[in-house]
């Protein structure tokens, strides 16, 4: 059984973490599986990209039944957590995060590095590291931060409490909770509604949003207008133009 499974339906690519007799958790082969599940979402034929998880979890965080034999806690990171994370940021499309279940330690990373979180209403949100005498890695603190601001992410981190889909909700983590029993169904309405998008400029916002963190406010305005530039050399840009003068609605191809 392939600890990834990567499935495309139109241009929507969905990657599944399949490891559920562990909640999903991460080991080597999950890592290397991820990577090149990625690697085949830079298809320009894929317009959006879901990461979810197989059976009842989304994905637990590290198996520690391999942690132990990791000699190099840092080096470790580097080579498997660090690329992956890399990758989603660097991909020119939305990825979803459609957390069916379980969501924890570095699986609770991945999905705040995600564009966009959905839940499942029996999804939960837990920090994990603190309560085994860790740190957030996996670019935790840092999208975390980004989604609550330090004094809240702070708090949750170390009090390392569980959030409900709900609480979740409520707290800005996720956009949107479903019910479980509509949540394939709506997870692929979802994805088919991004990718639908104009793609390009839906990249170029992606990027525009990851600069903002640490731009000056020149710096900022000075690379939408580069952005904005590119953007009305597309194709999706002249269709936009033309929808709207016509009243009707666009049909984007994402060129």
């Amino acid at each position: 059984m392939a600890e990834v499974e990567v499935v495309r339906e139109g241009a929507v690519q969905t990657i599944t973490l399949n490891r559920p007799d562990v909640m999903n958790a991460f080991n080597r082969a999950l890592h290397a599986g991820l990577r090149e599940a990625l690697k085949e979402a830079r298809d320009p034929d894929v317009r959006a990209v879901v990461i979810t998880g197989a059976g009842r979890g989304f994905c637990a965080g590290q198996d520690l039944t391999e942690f132990g034999e990791v000699p190099n806690i840092d080096d470790a990171l580097r080579a498997t957590y660090h690329p992956n994370i890399h990758a989603i940021r660097a991909l020119e499309k939305p990825v979803i995060a459609a957390v069916n279940g379980a969501c924890a330690g570095a699986g609770l990373s991945l999905a705040c590095a995600c564009d966009v979180r959905i839940a499942s209403d029996s999804a939960v949100f837990v920090p994990g590291f603190i309560g085994i005498g860790l740190v957030p890695d996996s670019g935790g603190t840092y999208f975390v931060h980004r989604l609550l601001g330090a004094p809240r992410a702070f708090e949750w981190m170390v009090s390392n409490r569980r959030l409900t889909a709900a609480e979740a909700h409520a707290w800005g983590i996720v956009s949107e909770v479903i019910e479980t029993d509509s949540f394939a169904p709506r997870t692929a309405e979802v994805a088919a509604a991004y990718a639908a998008m104009p793609t390009r400029a839906v990249a170029m916002t992606k990027r525009l949003f990851d600069h903002a963190d640490t731009a000056t406010l020149d710096e900022q305005l000075e690379m939408e207008a580069q952005l904005q530039q590119a953007a009305t050399q597309t194709a999706d840009f002249r269709e936009g133009v033309a929808a709207f003068v016509e009243k009707r609605p666009p049909s984007f191809s994402g060129s």
